[in-house]
This record gives C-alpha cells, sequence and structure tokens, in this order.
C-alpha cells in the first residue's frame, strides 16, 4: 500500500467519522447523536427481546440526543402527543427524544403527573372500562396478564399519579409492537419499543421530581 493511498483512506475515514458526529436537524431539534444501532436483541432477566427492523421505522422516531429548549428542570418528561415523540430533559437545553404510538381519539389524555414508580416486566391489568368494551379481557381482571414478550406493557412500564397520589391509570410502557410507532394505535397510554423504555426506564427516579407534561 503506498503512502499517498494511505492517507487518501485516512482522510476518507476521518470524513465519514465527521459526517457521522454532525448535527443534523430532525423534527424542528438539532441532533447531536442518533442511537440507530440500538435497536438488536436484548437479553433481559430471562427473556430475549427481538430486534426491531429499524430501517423500517421512520428515522425522526429513533432515539436521539437534540437540542431543546424548555424551562422545565432535568429529568422532566415531556409527551409531544401530536408529534409522536417523548422528551426526557437533560441538562444544558438537551433532551432524549424518543418515538412513541399515542392513544386513539377518544382514549388520549393531557396534564401533568409525576412517576410514583416503575416496574420491570410488569403485569398488565386491563382497566374496567376496557374490559366493558372488551369482555374477552376479563380473564385478565382480577390477576392480570403474567409478564412477557407478548404482554402490552412490553419490558417496562412508568406509572402515572396525580399530584393528589391518585393513579392516573396512565403509564409509559413498552411494545413488541414496533410498527405502531409513530402512529395512535393505543387504547389510551404512550407506547414505546422495548429498547427504548428500557433506556427511559434507567434515567427515571420515581417520585414527585420526576413531572410527566403530556401535551395534546
Amino acid at each position: 500500500m503506498t503512502a499517498r493511498f494511505s492517507l487518501t483512506l485516512a482522510a476518507l475515514a476521518a470524513a465519514l467519522a465527521l459526517a457521522a458526529c454532525s448535527p443534523s436537524s430532525e423534527g424542528g431539534n438539532t441532533t447531536t447523536t442518533i442511537f440507530t444501532s440500538e435497536y438488536g436483541t436484548v437479553k433481559d432477566a430471562g427473556y430475549s427481546i427481538p430486534a426491531v427492523p429499524i430501517s423500517k421505522v421512520d428515522k425522526r422516531f429513533h432515539r436521539q440526543i437534540v437540542s431543546y429548549g424548555t424551562k422545565e428542570k432535568p429529568g422532566t418528561i415531556i409527551v409531544d402527543t401530536p408529534n409522536k415523540f417523548l422528551y426526557f430533559v437533560l441538562p444544558g437545553k438537551k433532551a432524549v427524544r424518543y418515538g412513541i404510538g399515542v392513544g386513539k381519539a377518544g382514549f388520549a389524555w393531557e396534564g401533568e403527573a409525576y412517576i410514583a414508580w416503575k416496574q420491570e416486566w410488569p403485569k398488565w391489568t386491563p382497566p374496567r372500562e376496557m374490559i366493558d368494551r372488551r369482555p374477552d379481557l376479563a380473564k385478565y381482571g382480577d390477576e392480570g396478564m403474567k409478564p412477557g414478550l407478548t404482554n402490552p406493557l412490553g419490558a417496562r412500564a412508568l406509572y402515572l399519579f396525580n399530584e393528589k397520589g391518585q393513579d392516573t391509570l396512565f403509564r409509559l410502557h413498552g411494545t413488541p409492537e414496533w410498527n405502531s410507532i409513530g402512529t395512535a394505535a393505543s387504547s389510551g397510554c404512550i407506547r414505546l419499543m422495548n429498547q427504548d423504555i428500557i433506556d427511559l426506564y434507567s434515567r427515571v427516579r420515581p417520585g414527585k421530581s420526576a413531572r410527566v407534561i403530556v401535551k395534546q
């Protein structure tokens, strides 16, 4: 290999590395880091979470760190329902942005709450209103559906309570249905790809300081 050829390869590699780190504009934010490579198979608590065919998911909804101007404190979660984004506020006017699936018309919720507690591989108990609409779910009304890869709450769930300490019955949770991200597909709660809810879960410390703002 000639010295000139070696220098050409080195220059090309440097240019590619620079391009990979260069900011880009995504959804009105400037992207500083994107985690497209982190949607592979995940081994977790004895479960094998399938890889997401992430190339089939609009790049806007891949987990990424973006510039985000807000007066809210770091650690606050802001759900942008119309644009199907969830932001976890970071210091320095930045946020981790996740793609989400939101509630169908008539089932969406908005307001402020806090994350009272969180659960790995949660059971799912359908609310009474859902059982009234879907009698086939009555079998899960008492003990709930066991955790697992097909459980509607996925690998993690964050439970939202109002300022009076009452359960809102609203959850931030995982889903095996990666193709529902970016759509109005769920019956009221906010869903993230399992790989993303695991990441969000690791960042959240439950308590009244873990504020969640859901915007319509």
